[in-house]
C-alpha cells in the first residue's frame, strides 16, 4: 500500500509540472491574508513578551501605592514601616501640571511636572542628553525636560526654567523614560525635577490637580502580591490605592491583546477573501484538467486517487502561497515597532515568533485547501469517456447539490470559517457574530448575483448596439463568472468602503466638536482671588472671556440614604463612580455643550425643598439612579443633600468645561472653589502674549493653547488615516490575485466564445469591446453592491461601537468604488489577452 502512494505522490509530482506556475498563481490569493495574520500575530507577541521582561521597568518598582488627595500622615507612617519592614526602598513620585516659562526668550509652555525621590526609577533606566546625567536631578535645583519644550520655549540646555515661584536649571534633554510611549509628551511635554523642591514652586495650592504615587522595591524574590494581602484593608482605611507589576503587565498584556485580536480579525476576512480567489483559480484549473484526468481513469486510476493526486498539488501550492505570506509577514512586522514606536509603552526587542508563523501557514494550507476541495470535488465525476468526447457543458461535472461529497466540503467550508473565526476572536460568541456577519456579506453578494443575472436576461433588448448586448449577455450566459467576480470584488469594496467611512464619519465628528468650540486659550487651577484679575488682565490684551466657570471639589457620601461604603459591595454599580473625585460646577442653565435628556432643569427651587442636581447620563447609569433619585456629596467635609432633576448629554469632545454633576447655585456656592477661564485670542501671537502675562502675575494659574490639542489630535488622526489607507491598498493588492482567479475560472469558456465570434468575422477591437463591457458592468455592480453593504456596515459599527451618529460620505466610499471597477476591467481585460490571441484553428483541435 505505502508503495502504491508513494507511485501516486511521485505522478502528482511529475504531472504538475506543467501548472505550477498557474496554480502557484491561483493560490498566491491566501499569501496577503497569512501575510497579515503571522504580521499582526508576531508584533503582538513581541510586544506582549517585551511587556513582560520590562515589566518592573513600567511601573517603576515592584508596588505602586496612590492617593488622589495626596497621602495623609497616617498613610505616609504606613508606608514607610512597609519599606522597612520589607527591606526594600520607597521613592515618591507627585505629578502635576505647570506653566513652564524661559525668561531669555519669554515663552510658555503647558508642561507636566514630575516631582521625583532620588533613587527612582527603581527598574529601566532613564536616558539622557548629555548622556548619564540622571543623577544630577538630586544635586541642586535641575530640571531634566522633553526635547520639545526647548523647541517650544526657544531654549537650550543651561538655561533657566521656571515652574511657578521656583527657578530651575535645564540640565539634559529627556531621550527615553520607563514606561512612556513617546507620544505622551505631544500635549504637556515633561518635566522632571527633585521633589524636595515643590513647596518652592508654591503650585500645589487649594484644589490644585495633582497625582501622588510612591513606587516600593522589594527584595529579589519577593512576591508582591503575598506581600499586600494582609494590609490591604489598612491601604483601603488609608485610602491607598495598590498594583503591582503582574497587574501592571496584566493590564498591557489584555489591552495589546485586544488591539491584536480586532487586527486579527481584518486579516482574518482577508484571508476568508483569498479563499474565493483560490476556489475560482482552481475551477479554471480543473477546467484546464479534465482531459488529463480522462487519461489518467482510462490507465486503471480511481476517482480516489485523481482526487488524491490533486488535493496533494493543492496543497503543496496552497503550502507556498502560504510560505510567501509568512515570509512577507515577518517583514511587515520588522517595519511595525518603528511605525508605532511613538505610541508604545515599552521598547519592543523584534524576533521570529515561530508559533505565529507555524498559525500562520497552517491556516493559510488548510483555508486554501478547504476551499480548493470544492471545485477540485467536480473531479470525481471524470469519466474515461471524456479521453474521446468532451462534455459540451462542463457545468455538468458539479453534480446534483444533494451529493454527500459536495455537502461534505460545504460542511468542511463553513466549520473552517467559524473555527477560524472562533480561534482568532478569542471568544465562542465574538467567533459566532464574526462568522455570522461574513456569512451574511457572502449571502447578499450571491443573491446579488443571481439577481444580476435574471435582471440582465429580462431587460436585455435587441435595439442595443451589438457590442454592448454581447457584453450584457455574457453575465447571464452558461459558465457565466459574475457570481465570482462580485464575491471577491464585492467583498473587496465592503471591507475597504466599511474602514474608510468609519474613519471618515469618526474625523468629521472630530473636526466639528473642535470648530464649535467657543474659545481657544483655557485657564485653570484659577484661585477664588485671582478670577477677578484675570478677567481684567486677559480683556485688557485684546482677547475675549468666553467662559467663567467655578469648579468645587467633592466626592459621593450616599445614594438615596444608602453609604457609600455600603453601595461598594454592591456589584452592580460601577465602583470607579462611586470612589472618584468629582470636581462640579454650579449654574442657572445649560451651556451649549449639553442637551437635557430626561427630566428637566430646575434654575431655582424653593428653599424648603433638597437643592437640584444634573448628571451626565453615562455617570447615571453607573450609578443606577435617575430623576428623582437623591445624592448626598461629601464637599469637602460638609454633607450637601441633593435630589437629581434631570440627566444630559455632554459633548465632551467640544473643548470647553464639561462636568458630570451641575449644581445649581445656593448648593455649593459657599464652598471653596477654584475656577476655570475660557477665552478667545485670535492669532497666535495674542494668544502667546495673553498666557505670558498670565503667567507673570499669576505663577500658579496653568493655560493650555487649545488649537495645539487641535494639531496635536490632528497628527493622532493622521495616524490613523495612514493606518486606513494602508489597509485600503492592502486590500486592493489582495483583490489583484482574487480578481485574477475568478477571470481564469471562465477562461476556457470565453476563449471558445472569442474564436466563435472571430469566425463570424469580429474583429479583435469588437473583442475587445465586448470585454470591456462586460467587465465594466461587472465592475460597476460588483462595487455598487460592497458600497451598499459597506454603508451598512460602517452605519452598524458608528453605531454599536462607536455609539455616535453615522452620516454618509460619498467622496471616499466612491473612490473607493472606482478604484476596484478601474481593477476589475485592467485585469479582466489583461486575462482576456488569450482571447484575443486565439485562432479558430486552435480552437478546432482544443475540441
Amino acid at each position: 500500500m505505502s508503495r502504491r502512494w508513494r507511485g501516486l505522490a511521485a505522478l502528482a509530482w511529475r504531472e504538475s509540472r506543467t501548472a505550477r506556475r498557474r496554480l502557484l498563481l491561483y493560490m498566491s490569493s491566501i499569501s496577503l491574508g497569512v501575510a497579515a495574520l503571522v504580521a499582526i500575530d508576531s508584533f503582538a507577541g513581541n510586544v506582549e513578551r517585551s511587556i513582560r521582561q520590562q515589566s518592573k521597568a513600567l511601573l517603576g518598582g515592584d508596588v505602586s501605592f496612590g492617593a488622589r488627595d495626596g497621602f495623609t500622615p497616617a498613610a505616609d507612617s504606613l508606608l514607610d514601616s512597609l519599606a522597612r519592614a520589607s527591606g526594600g526602598a520607597l521613592a515618591h513620585v507627585t505629578s502635576f501640571a505647570s506653566m513652564a516659562y524661559v525668561p531669555r526668550s519669554e515663552r510658555t509652555r503647558l508642561a507636566q511636572v514630575r516631582a521625583v525621590d532620588p533613587g527612582y526609577p527603581f527598574y529601566g533606566t532613564v536616558v539622557t542628553r548629555p548622556a548619564g546625567q540622571w543623577d544630577a536631578l538630586h544635586r541642586g535645583h535641575t530640571a531634566f525636560v522633553d526635547p520639545g519644550l526647548l523647541l517650544a520655549l526657544d531654549a537650550t540646555v543651561g538655561d533657566t526654567l521656571t515652574l511657578g515661584r521656583g527657578r530651575f536649571r535645564i540640565a539634559g534633554v529627556l531621550e527615553s523614560v520607563p514606561g512612556d510611549p513617546g507620544i505622551a509628551s505631544a500635549i504637556a511635554p515633561r518635566v522632571f525635577i527633585a521633589r524636595r523642591w515643590v513647596p518652592e514652586t508654591q503650585l500645589l495650592v487649594f484644589g490644585s490637580r495633582a497625582d501622588y504615587e510612591a513606587v516600593l522595591r522589594l527584595p529579589e524574590g519577593t512576591d508582591a502580591d503575598a506581600f499586600l494581602a494582609p494590609l490591604e484593608e489598612r491601604l483601603d482605611s488609608a485610602r491607598v490605592r495598590t498594583r503591582t507589576v503582574a497587574e501592571n503587565e496584566l493590564d498591557l498584556t489584555d489591552a495589546v491583546g485586544e488591539l491584536g485580536r480586532f487586527l486579527s480579525l481584518v486579516g482574518l476576512a482577508a484571508l476568508l477573501l483569498g479563499g474565493i480567489g483560490v476556489a475560482s483559480g482552481v475551477h479554471a484549473f480543473v477546467l484546464r484538467k479534465i482531459d488529463t484526468v480522462a487519461v489518467l481513469r482510462c490507465l486503471g486510476a480511481t476517482s480516489g486517487q485523481v482526487m488524491a493526486i490533486y488535493s496533494a498539488q493543492a496543497a503543496l501550492m496552497g503550502l507556498a502561497g502560504a510560505a510567501a505570506g509568512a515570509a512577507l509577514g515577518v517583514a511587515v512586522q520588522l517595519a511595525l515597532p518603528g511605525v508605532l514606536r511613538d505610541v508604545l509603552p515599552v521598547d519592543v526587542h523584534v524576533r521570529l515568533e515561530p508559533t505565529a508563523i507555524l498559525t500562520g501557514l497552517g491556516t493559510g494550507v488548510w483555508v486554501a485547501l478547504a476551499f480548493a476541495l470544492r471545485p477540485l470535488a467536480a473531479l470525481r465525476r471524470v469519466s474515461p469517456l471524456q479521453a474521446l468526447r468532451r462534455t459540451a457543458d462542463p457545468a455538468a461535472l458539479r453534480g446534483h447539490w444533494r451529493e454527500w461529497p459536495r455537502l461534505l466540503v460545504d460542511a468542511l467550508i463553513v466549520a473552517t470559517v467559524v473555527g477560524v473565526a472562533i480561534a482568532r476572536a478569542g471568544e465562542l460568541q465574538d467567533g459566532l457574530g464574526m462568522s455570522a456577519a461574513v456569512g451574511a456579506v457572502l449571502l447578499l453578494l450571491w443573491l446579488s448575483a443571481l439577481l444580476v443575472r435574471r435582471v440582465t436576461r429580462a431587460v436585455l433588448r435587441t435595439r442595443w448596439p451589438y457590442l454592448v448586448r454581447q457584453g450584457v449577455a455574457n453575465l447571464a450566459r452558461p459558465g457565466n463568472q459574475t457570481a465570482a467576480v462580485m464575491l471577491s470584488l464585492g467583498f473587496g469594496v465592503f471591507l475597504v468602503g466599511t474602514l474608510v467611512l468609519v474613519q471618515r464619519n469618526l474625523l468629521a465628528r472630530f473636526e466639528f466638536d473642535m470648530d464649535a468650540s467657543r474659545g481657544n486659550v483655557l485657564f485653570f487651577d484659577v484661585q477664588e482671588d485671582q478670577i477677578g484679575g484675570l478677567d481684567s488682565l486677559v480683556r485688557a490684551q485684546g482677547a475675549r472671556v468666553v467662559q467663567r466657570t467655578p469648579i468645587v471639589t467633592m466626592r459621593i457620601a450616599a445614594v438615596n440614604g444608602r453609604a457609600v461604603d455600603t453601595l461598594l459591595r454592591d456589584t452592580t454599580r460601577a465602583r470607579w463612580a462611586l470612589r472618584r473625585e468629582y470636581r462640579s460646577t454650579y449654574r442657572d442653565a445649560p451651556v451649549p455643550t449639553e442637551q437635557i435628556t430626561a427630566g428637566r432643569w430646575v434654575a431655582a427651587t424653593d428653599t424648603t425643598t433638597l437643592p437640584a442636581v444634573s448628571l451626565e447620563q453615562e455617570i447615571a447609569r453607573d450609578l443606577r439612579v435617575g430623576v428623582g433619585d437623591t445624592i448626598t456629596w461629601d464637599v469637602q467635609g460638609v454633607r450637601v443633600p441633593t435630589r437629581v432633576t434631570s440627566l444630559r448629554e455632554v459633548t465632551w469632545a467640544r473643548l470647553e468645561p464639561n462636568f458630570f454633576a451641575v449644581f445649581e447655585p445656593r448648593a455649593i456656592a459657599a464652598a471653596p472653589q477654584q475656577h476655570v477661564l475660557l477665552a478667545e485670542a485670535p492669532g497666535t501671537a495674542l494668544t502667546a502674549r495673553v498666557q505670558q502675562q498670565a503667567v507673570r502675575r499669576y505663577p500658579n494659574v496653568s493655560s493650555i493653547d487649545l488649537s495645539l490639542i487641535r494639531r496635536t489630535v490632528g497628527q493622532i488622526v493622521e495616524k490613523a488615516s495612514v493606518a486606513v489607507r494602508f489597509l485600503a491598498l492592502f486590500s486592493v493588492a489582495m483583490a489583484i490575485p482574487v480578481l485574477t482567479s475568478a477571470v481564469a475560472a471562465t477562461q476556457r469558456a470565453r476563449v471558445r466564445e472569442g474564436v466563435l465570434l472571430k469566425t463570424l468575422g469580429a474583429t479583435r477591437r469588437q473583442v475587445r469591446r465586448i470585454l470591456l463591457a462586460e467587465y465594466a458592468l461587472l465592475g460597476l455592480l460588483g462595487s455598487a453592491t460592497g458600497l451598499l453593504l459597506a454603508y451598512g456596515g460602517a452605519w452598524a459599527a458608528m453605531r454599536w461601537i462607536f455609539e455616535a451618529e453615522f452620516h454618509p460620505v460619498a467622496g471616499p466610499a466612491l473612490a473607493v468604488a472606482a478604484v476596484m471597477t478601474a481593477l476589475a476591467v485592467l485585469l479582466g481585460l489583461a486575462g482576456g489577452r488569450d482571447v484575443l490571441r486565439a485562432t479558430p484553428i486552435e480552437a478546432l483541435r482544443a475540441e
